[in-house]
């Protein structure tokens, strides 16, 4: 029943080769996808099946060829991927197609029996757009690429721009949204951003002078400014890069060069992210579509936080062209609010871009002194902690080293201070978050070794590649990077395996091998033993490298800088709150957290309730999210197994979901 229901889902899912042309065309422009036929696609950019505006759809005429078209192949479900305008057209059509369907009965053009088995149509919404200017989702697919295109070019730049001493204009993609110049300026540590929604102040050009010399007054040797295409002033004029070049140059006198990026963000590889989130909406897509129903309203798969979460497709499209209306009418505080994602960073931004908060500086990457763009830690950790040892084996340390400090309190009064602690470990295995900063660009750089290893077999026949990851017993890495990577398995600590299960395996990539798809990738985690064997013999290499160093991610330095900042202004409150009579004193348990990334939002957690989710023995906590991505990674490798579907998204409203996370802010 399962077979069978998948091919039908894959049916549902065929390719048209061009959009909404291909329905219309109908012919050859619409295929049906097969294993074979998808494999090598995850590590592609831009879209395979193609994309084009067509006008066709706009008319009723055209939406009668397409209807008739998928009726003929028995196609109920369809997937759009696309903006506001595509899902605006998918819901027409839905609306539509009762009409539609009683046209063509009408004129001959379909029979009743057809009519009868496609009386109604599901439809289900995935946003696919760099500029991430969709209300209702944290992320659109594609927008995490685009700034990996973006910061490449920007820590390029920063290398001569320091060298001979100039101020860049880099303007990047975002007619409509500076979305991707605010998160482009968080990361790099920009001196100043324009982005549509928010126009500076009248004075700006008094105020940006003054910012970039205060900047090489203090010892920088480079100025960046980060400009969206579409940046405009309070009274709508347009601000271009070569406006703020002539102004720097004219005042300042710094050599200054504009760089203006262009649809050279648009291409390149999918990052890790990018294709998780994919994967994950996808899933969820196909999942709304076998629950759908005549009454159930068209939905739009969204990301919230580290949730997938349902959204009628209609009222986020709403929200969308709301913030166009603001803005046009020059409401650019509703446009904001409209967003709430931009919303955010723009005011972690404002708080880190004060121009006489030194304090700030190693939250703001300062160029010189280390920040984000910088892989690794500038700061040692220590090799032993001062107190007596734990009694657990080794875990990262600033979980482990915050348990003893409250420990000691009650021996050390010097020890009842504040204490928050921020995760980041390659590994992803502390407890309270389901992010750790490095676990991104830990990921990225396996993702590129597997796509390098796969490119590599493509000139060689039956051939399975063994890649082993860092991460101790924790799975994370070997898991998400089989995901983004398109691996076949992926062995982990947590997973208990057999011996029939690895032969179960085997036996799946013999007959792997028998098809046009003859390689083959597997990852394992660095705890679990493994040896393993084909038969009939095929070639088997074995990779073990280490995913630590490099130049961090763009979502790293994002959350990294999030993340510090959140914690500098909840450790400040809690000075004052601790405060008496000149000192600090501060003993109870909710003065020692972990922030972490649970779900939605951003949380203080004290470390001693962790502590009981914790398994010290093989340092992982005792429940871990990506777990449940573990069946979606074999489904894709084409194994006949069962999704647990007990956790389902349900429907919710744009509005309830932007009060619930202005709560969490």
């Amino acid at each position: 029943g399962q077979e069978a229901e998948t091919r039908g889902v894959f049916r549902a899912a065929g390719l048209p080769e061009t959009g909404y042309q291909g329905l219309v065309d109908g012919g050859d422009n619409i295929k049906e996808a097969t294993w074979e036929s998808v494999s090598m696609m995850l590590q592609l950019g831009g879209t395979v099946i193609g994309s084009a505006r067509c006008q066709d759809f706009r008319t009723r005429e055209g939406r009668l060829k397409a209807a008739r078209n998928l009726v003929k192949r028995g196609i109920t479900n369809l997937c759009v991927i696309g903006g506001d305008g595509s899902l605006t057209g998918a819901d027409t059509f839905r609306a539509e197609w009762s009409s539609l369907l009683a046209e063509l009965l009408k004129t001959g053009g379909i029979t009743a029996d057809e009519a009868k088995k496609s009386s109604y149509l599901n439809i289900v919404g995935m946003v696919g757009s760099i500029d991430n200017d969709f209300c209702g989702t944290d992320m659109t697919i594609g927008t995490d690429s685009a700034l990996h295109r973006i910061m490449e070019i920007v820590d390029a730049i920063t290398t001569t721009a320091q060298s001979h001493q100039r101020t860049f204009v880099l303007e990047v993609m975002g007619r409509h949204c500076g979305y991707l110049a605010l998160i482009t300026s968080l990361a790099c540590g920009a001196d100043w951003v324009f982005i549509p929604e928010s126009p500076p102040e009248d004075d700006w050009e008094d105020h940006l002078c003054r910012r970039l010399t205060e900047t090489r007054l203090g010892g920088s040797r480079l100025n960046i400014i980060i400009v969206a295409e579409g940046a405009i002033d309070k009274q709508g004029k347009p601000i271009t890069s070569d406006d703020i070049k002539n102004l720097v140059v004219k005042r300042l006198g710094y050599d200054t060069r504009v760089t203006i990026l262009g649809h050279v963000q648009r291409g390149g590889t999918p990052s890790a992210f990018d294709r998780v989130l994919g994967s994950r909406m996808g899933v969820e897509a196909v999942m709304a579509l076998l629950e759908a129903t005549p009454e159930t309203p068209a939905c739009v798969v969204s990301l919230s936080g580290n949730q997938a979460v349902r959204l009628p497709l209609m009222e986020c499209v709403q929200v969308t062209k709301d913030v166009t209306t603001a803005m046009n009418e020059r409401r650019f505080d509703d446009a904001l609010k409209l967003r709430e994602i931009l919303r955010g960073n723009q005011r972690q931004h404002q708080q880190l871009r004060h121009p006489r908060a030194d304090h700030h500086r190693g939250l703001r990457g300062e160029r010189g002194g280390g920040g984000p763009g910088l892989g690794g830690s500038s700061w040692r950790p220590c090799p032993q902690f001062w107190l007596p040892p734990p009694p657990h084996p080794p875990f990262p340390k600033a979980f482990t080293g915050s348990l003893e400090m409250m420990e000691g309190r009650a021996k050390f009064e010097e020890l009842c201070i504040p204490l928050c602690v921020i995760p980041a470990t390659v590994s992803n295995n502390v407890p309270g978050s389901d992010f750790s900063i490095g676990a991104d660009t830990a990921l990225n750089t396996i993702t590129t070794t597997c796509d390098r290893i796969k490119q590599s077999a493509a000139g060689t026949k039956r051939r399975v590649f063994i890649i082993e990851t860092m991460g101790g017993y924790c799975g994370y890495l070997a898991t998400l990077a089989g995901l983004a990577g398109g691996a076949d398995a992926a062995y982990i600590y947590e997973e208990h395996f057999s011996i029939r299960d690895l032969q179960i395996n085997v036996e799946h990539l013999t007959e792997k091998m028998k098809t046009t798809v003859k390689r083959g990738l597997v990852l394992r985690g660095c705890s679990p033993p493994l040896r393993t064997r084909l038969s009939p013999p095929c070639p088997v290499t074995r990779c073990r490298f280490s995913p630590q160093g490099g130049t961090p991610t763009p979502f790293d330095r994002n959350f990294g800088t999030k993340m510090g900042a959140k914690a500098v202004a909840w450790i400040t409150g809690k000075i004052k709150e601790c405060s008496r009579h000149g000192r600090i004193f501060a003993n109870t348990a909710d003065s020692a957290c972990l922030l972490g990334m649970r779900k939605r939002s951003l949380v203080f957690q004290p470390v001693t309730e962790l502590k009981e989710q914790t398994d010290f023995e093989h340092r992982i906590p005792k429940e871990q999210w990506w777990l449940k991505l573990r069946p979606i990674l074999k489904i894709l490798a084409k194994y006949n197994i069962e999704l647990d579907t007990s956790e389902k998204a349900h429907l919710e409203h744009v509005r309830q979901k932007r009060i619930s996370l202005e709560s969490n802010i």
